[in-house]
Parts: structure tokens; C-alpha cells; sequence
């Protein structure tokens, strides 16, 4: 596995709590959804 820098930011804790327990519910890390999220967001139009 290829290690990635550490990135790090400061987000609401409620919203941390609840985007936790969706990834979890959902079998993936909150990294995960945060690489996916961004990949996406870097792909839209501008």
C-alpha cells in the first residue's frame, strides 16, 4: 500500500460524528469518502 501525505483540516465535530457514522455504515474510512469527494469535486467543470 502506497502511503499518502497527511493533509490536515478543520471541520465542525457534528458534522465529523455524522459523515463517521455514514462512511462506517457504508463499510468505508472517512478518508475514503474525503479522496472520493475531492477527486470529484477536482473533476468538475469550472
Amino acid at each position: 500500500m502506497t502511503k499518502t501525505p497527511v493533509t490536515n483540516f478543520r471541520i465542525p465535530p457534528d458534522i465529523k460524528a455524522a459523515a463517521q457514522a455514514k462512511a462506517e455504515a457504508e463499510g468505508k474510512t472517512l478518508s475514503r469518502v474525503v479522496v472520493d469527494l475531492l477527486r470529484e469535486y477536482a473533476r468538475e467543470k469550472k
